[in-house]
C-alpha cells in the first residue's frame, strides 16, 4: 500500500516545488511584464541586494511565526493535559469539540470577525471607550499574532493531546511512587513523552504561519 502515496508525494508535492524553484530563475519583462522563460539569477541576486526590503520582511515574518508557536504551545499544553488527564469522558468530548469547532467555519469567516473586533473603529475600542478606558488603537503586529494564535491554535492542541494520552499511568504512579512530586512527575516523566506533540504542533503552527498572508 506504501508506492502510491510515495508516487503523490514525489510527483505532485516534490515536483511542484521543482517547478517552483524552475520558475523562479525566468523573470518579467519590466514593459510588458510577460515572463521571459530564460534562466538567470536576477531574482536571486535582488533578493539579496543591499537595500531591499526582502529579507527584512521575512525576518519579520518568521518572528511572528515564532512568536505564534511560542504563544500557542503555552496555551495548548494545560488544555491538553486537562483534557487527556483530568477531565470525564463527557467533559473531554466537549471540550474537543469546543476546540475544533472553529475549523468548522470557513477562514476568511474567522480572519474577517477578528478584524472587525480588533480594527480602530472596531468593537475592543467601542466597548472600552464605552467603559470609560482609552483603547488601544491601531494594534499592527500584536493583532496579526494574536489572531494567527487562535487561527492555528488547534493544530497545536491534537498533537499534543495525542501525545500525552499515550503516557501510560503506570510511570506516572512510578514517579509518585519514588517520591516525586507533582512539578518533578511534569518536567521529568511528562513533558519528555509529550515533546513528540509539542514538535508536531510547532511545525504546524510555525509552517502555517510562515505561509499565510491573509491575516
Amino acid at each position: 500500500f506504501l508506492p502510491p502515496p510515495i508516487l503523490w508525494l514525489v510527483v505532485v508535492y516534490i515536483g511542484s516545488l521543482a517547478l517552483l524553484l524552475v520558475s523562479s530563475l525566468w523573470r518579467l519583462d519590466p514593459i510588458t511584464t510577460a515572463i521571459i522563460r530564460k534562466p538567470s539569477l536576477d531574482n536571486f541576486a535582488e533578493l539579496f541586494a543591499p537595500g531591499k526590503p526582502y529579507l527584512g520582511i521575512a525576518a519579520h515574518t518568521a518572528g511572528i511565526a515564532a512568536a505564534v508557536t511560542v504563544i500557542d504551545a503555552v496555551l495548548a499544553f494545560p488544555l491538553a493535559f486537562h483534557m487527556s488527564r483530568v477531565a470525564s469522558s463527557r467533559t473531554r468530548n466537549a471540550l474537543f469539540i469546543a476546540v475544533t469547532l472553529p475549523l468548522w467555519i470557513s477562514y476568511l469567516v474567522r480572519v474577517y470577525s477578528w478584524r472587525i473586533i480588533l480594527s480602530d473603529d472596531g468593537f475592543l475600542n467601542w466597548l472600552l471607550g464605552f467603559a470609560g478606558l482609552s483603547g488601544p488603537g491601531t494594534l499592527g503586529d500584536v493583532a496579526i499574532t494574536l489572531v494567527f494564535s487562535y487561527i492555528w491554535l488547534p493544530f497545536m492542541i491534537v498533537p499534543v493531546y495525542g501525545a500525552l494520552e499515550r503516557i501510560p499511568d503506570s510511570l506516572l504512579e512510578a514517579s509518585g511512587d519514588l517520591g516525586a512530586r507533582n512539578w518533578r512527575t511534569l518536567r521529568s516523566v511528562v513533558l519528555p513523552l509529550a515533546l513528540p506533540g509539542v514538535v508536531a504542533g510547532s511545525i504546524f503552527t510555525f509552517s502555517l504561519t510562515l505561509g499565510d498572508f491573509i491575516t
